[in-house]
């Protein structure tokens, strides 16, 4: 036995410290690889944190609530049979592990030298690792001993070179059993520990004995008549039973096969009904529980992502001298367009909103206006005029506001930019964005008409130097060709650094971006 130290890892680039929010676990816990052991918060998302090591939780090292740095200790293991120098001594408890599960069914069924001969062969097979250890959790090991996949073969393209299912699987279709002979599907079940061959071995060239070891469907199996009673009482194919014996060439199975073979599959399916009954638990525990929202009276921490929001908004409005520039457009001819595509849209399995539409009109806006897509280098005394146009989207989450970006807006169509935007407003909101996915944006929109309200002074998404807020959409009435008739009407609130910008830019910028918005046919032509 073996204690592992596991340190906060870097979950981000310019990440130097996370909150922990939540163990999952406590001293004395098993834990399996890839397990959820806590929950660590930076300032900008949630971030699951898995445990590295099959073992004991022996020690957690930092208390909940605690800001802790990247590269500190937080938790320690006991991994028995590691060694605490990485190498190919870590191969070894899985292998031993591995061989032992897979024989143990068949050294319980009879001791024959064919089956002793078996086990030695895997074994051997396992244990010839090219690069030491494999990394795969728990249910990728189970599934490549399911579909008869050697492991340690399979090249793994997750993080750190981990194998994950979809490598095992394309082992499996890619031919890369190497107990099929033949050049047909191959499809294995589980009993117990034993893998369970669904299509026939009997051409194959193997012995019986040496059948004994994986349970092949036989296409022919020699039993005495009351044996075969038996297996039909326990409701069993005889032919999926390991042989304990051969006569004249043939697999001949006893009473006693029967009967453990039998058994051993009731043990499985009581295993898998517990486990499913825990699952259902754990679901209905996870529903009922408290979401442990904070209450009248109490006092919140100002931290994690609530106290990078602060910072954020206090550096932006006391270093750029924000001007706020509103103004309304007429928008029905847009809400006509957007009903007319929207059954389109949902055909490509795409929600059609607004957004798209000013996002291509504030691009193309953008285009003729480069001082509102820029940013000032102080240190160098220089404006830079941004050659890319990487749109943000405001987004609320129940932890404070996060700004998914949309990188090179202006290369993509409506349904792309209503995919990618959706795609990431979803991960903001659910707390699974990553910092790259909300960093490199050029201007920002936020949409304040969604909860009701029409104008607003937004503060800038520093270093940018504009951002636009959109009201909701309402019906009015207008003078159009000297009738008063109703439209529907948008308001716009730009708010922009008046170091870059001054106030005729401005508004210039938020008559372009109306002309597109009242005429949409336009944005057909960007």
């Amino acid at each position: 036995m073996a204690i592992k130290e596991f340190k906060l890892p870097d979950v981000g680039e310019g990440v130097a410290e996370g909150e922990l929010v939540t163990w999952h676990v406590s001293p004395g816990d098993t834990v399996t690889e890839d397990q959820v052991v806590a929950e660590v918060e930076t300032d900008k998302a949630l971030v699951d944190v898995p445990s590295p090591y099959d073992g004991t939780v022996s020690e957690l090292r930092a208390e909940e609530g605690e800001m802790v740095p990247v590269g500190n200790v937080i938790i320690t293991f006991e991994v028995e049979g590691e060694e605490d120098e990485a190498g190919a001594s870590e191969a070894e408890p899985d292998v031993e592990s591995e061989a032992a599960e897979t024989t143990a069914e068949s050294e319980t069924a009879a001791e024959t030298t064919a089956e002793s001969e078996a086990a030695e062969t895997t074994a051997e097979s396992e244990t010839e690792t090219p690069s030491g250890r494999v990394f795969a959790s728990p249910s990728v090991r189970r599934l490549a001993r399911e579909l008869g996949v050697d492991i340690a073969s399979v090249s793994g393209s997750g993080p750190s070179g981990r194998v994950t299912e979809s490598d095992v699987r394309a082992a499996d279709s890619g031919g890369d059993d190497a107990d099929a002979d033949d050049d047909g599907p191959r499809n294995v079940s589980f009993s117990g520990n034993s893998a369970v061959s669904k299509s026939g071995d009997a051409g194959n060239g193997k012995t019986a004995g040496a059948a004994s070891a994986e349970a092949a469907g036989r296409a022919r199996t020699l039993a005495a008549p009351a044996t075969r009673r038996l297996a039909d009482e326990e409701g069993v194919n005889i032919d999926d039973v390991p042989a304990t014996e051969q006569r004249d060439g043939e697999a001949f199975v006893t009473a006693a096969a029967v009967q453990q073979y039998a058994e051993q599959q009731r043990q499985a399916q009581e295993a898998d009904a517990q486990a499913l009954s825990e699952e259902a638990g754990a679901g209905e525990a996870e529903t009922s529980a408290d979401d442990g929202a904070p209450m009248a009276g109490e006092r919140v921490p100002y931290r994690g992502v609530r106290r990078a929001i602060g910072e954020q908004m206090q550096r932006s409005k006391y270093t750029a001298p924000h001007v706020t520039h509103h103004d309304e457009v007429d928008v029905t001819e847009l809400v006509e367009l957007r009903e007319e595509l929207k059954p389109l849209a949902e055909e490509q399995g795409v929600k059609l909103t607004y957004m798209p539409f000013v996002m291509k009109a504030v691009v193309a806006a953008l285009k003729e206006f480069p001082f509102m897509n820029s940013q000032l280098d102080e240190e160098n005394e220089e404006i830079v005029l941004r050659d890319e146009y990487n749109v943000g989207v405001a987004t609320a989450t129940d932890v404070g506001l996060m700004v998914p970006v949309v990188h090179g807006a202006d290369g993509m169509g409506l349904l792309d930019l209503s995919r990618d935007m959706n795609e990431k407003v979803e991960k903001a909101r659910d707390r699974k964005i990553s910092r790259e996915e909300m960093q490199g944006g050029t201007f920002t929109i936020t949409n304040i008409g969604g909860i009701g309200g029409e104008y607003a002074t937004p503060i800038i998404n520093y270093p940018e130097v504009g951002i636009l807020a959109l009201g909701s959409i309402k019906e009015k009435p207008q003078v159009v060709d000297g009738d008063i008739v109703p439209r529907k009407m948008l308001t716009l609130s730009l708010s922009f650094d008046h170091r870059i910008v001054d106030g005729a830019v401005g508004a210039r910028f938020t008559n372009k971006v109306e002309e597109y918005l009242s005429n949409p046919k336009l944005l057909m032509l960007e």
